[in-house]
């Protein structure tokens, strides 16, 4: 399909720059199989679903990925650098995306943070770079997370500084497991107390694992989706957590992806008889309209991006001209839209 036909206007002041508080009183916007919609709050979620439902979240947690320095050692200038790093080679090794990445070559050192050091090893595809750090392992970990900064979306860090306010608001209360380069952003609206009600209800939670890498900020820059390459994602499910998945679909409950990274990860392990499988491996699923879905029956997520691989995921769920009316719908409601905004629940079209 032509990226183009993914495409729509979005006024600049729908854009959030700071999340509702408390986090379940977002809006949301259901989209029923039909197509029809109806508005809601996160808060109602327990009424939206029923008892025997799995609700499956991406326990990912976002590190200090974006890191401020120079480049030292060549020349008579030390021209100021950006990294972020998007995915871990090695315990002391990341690929990174540097700016500006025209004034580093191999070889070249850099002082990254207030005291890290980093050489870089190597250039690859798409723009990227390897560095190698001067410390390794937990110690690496602890120096990035200390001199770091929480790496929110350009469209947010355009138009506002970071600040420590956002080090809590840019994590699910359930984040566990280092990794991700950008929150799972449907995630961001779940309180304890919101947890304790679906489990009243019957709902159950399972937890998986999906690093959110560089894809969720690079554009699609081909003219048909064929054309666009995903960045491969570290994923993870744990075989008690498939175990538990299938035991729901066996007992007619339905599965409910908190976000399109549970939703990839499940799609991603889930087998051509619809048996949910353990996984532990890279992922770089791109799901288009014409995929057909296996694993996951309903889809909490926030609002995408024009022309993004996310609302081409949407649009493969529902419909391209339902998510196009949604969206549509939406901005006229004035919803929040992007990381920091509202939320859809997106029943699976039946076509």
């Amino acid at each position: 399909m032509r990226v183009d036909a993914f495409d729509f206007e979005l006024p600049q002041e729908r854009i959030a720059l700071r999340p509702v508080a408390p986090r379940d009183s977002a809006r949301l916007l259901v989209v029923a199989p039909d197509g029809s919609r109806s508005h809601w709050r996160v808060c109602d979620l327990p009424d939206l679903l029923r008892s025997g439902d799995c609700l499956v979240l991406n326990d990912t947690k976002v590190i200090r990925a974006r890191l401020r320095g120079e480049r030292v050692g060549r020349g008579a200038t030390s021209p100021k650098i950006e990294v972020l790093l998007h995915k871990r080679v090695s315990a002391d090794s990341f690929l990174v995306f540097a700016r500006p990445a025209r004034k580093l070559a191999e070889g070249d050192e850099l002082r990254l943070g207030r005291t890290m050091v980093a050489k870089v090893l190597r250039r690859r595809e798409a723009g990227e770079l390897e560095l190698r750090f001067g410390l390794t392992g937990a110690e690496l970990d602890a120096r990035i997370a200390s001199e770091g900064e929480v790496p929110l979306p350009p469209y947010i860090q355009s138009r506002r500084a970071t600040d420590e306010q956002d080090r809590v608001d840019y994590q699910t209360v359930y984040a566990s497991r280092d990794g991700s380069i950008a929150a799972p952003t449907a995630g961001l609206h779940f309180t304890p107390e919101l947890f304790i009600r679906l489990s009243e209800r019957g709902i159950d939670q399972q937890k998986v694992t999906l690093h959110v890498g560089a894809g969720t900020f690079l554009p699609v820059n081909a003219l048909e989706t064929s054309g666009h390459k995903m960045h491969a994602e570290w994923a993870e499910i744990e075989p008690g957590v498939a175990d538990s998945l299938n035991a729901v679909r066996d007992g007619n409950g339905r599965i409910v992806a908190a976000g399109t990274t549970s939703l990839r990860t499940l799609e991603t392990a889930v087998g051509s008889n619809g048996r949910i499988l353990p996984y532990r491996g890279e992922t770089d699923i791109f799901i288009t309209p014409g995929y057909k879905f296996r694993a996951v029956d309903i889809l909490l997520t926030n609002f995408h991006l024009p022309r993004s691989t996310l609302f081409m995921l949407v649009s493969a769920f529902c419909g391209l001209d339902v998510m196009q009316a949604a969206y549509a719908d939406a901005i006229r409601e004035k919803y929040r839209f992007y990381s920091y905004g509202d939320a859809c629940l997106l029943f699976r079209s039946a076509i």
